[in-house]
């Protein structure tokens, strides 16, 4: 496991793609479905920065779309609004 003296290689694959090393992943909080955004400055040397992006990252959103009644009431698992119309066993 490195440390934060010492550099970890890892290799680039036919694909293009790269595997973060453990030891940062943990560091870093990096999780499936995170994003990371690349760049570089002038001298082409590479920054990464870790873009959040997990399930839930709206939960305390305070501009929340009115659903209606209790949404369990009105709308299925899907947030599609139920319609008597179109019942099933109708």
């Amino acid at each position: 496991m490195a440390t934060e003296n010492t550099p970890e290689e890892t290799r680039v694959s036919d694909g293009g793609m790269v595997t973060i090393p453990a030891s940062f992943r943990r560091r870093l909080d990096i999780e499936p479905g995170d994003k990371l955004r690349w760049d570089t400055d002038g001298e082409d040397n590479l920054t990464v920065e870790v873009v959040r992006q997990r399930y839930g990252a709206f939960e305390d959103d305070e501009l929340k779309a009115p659903l209606g009644g209790d949404s369990d009431d009105t709308h299925d698992l899907a947030g599609n609004e139920a319609d008597s119309a179109f019942a099933e066993d109708a």
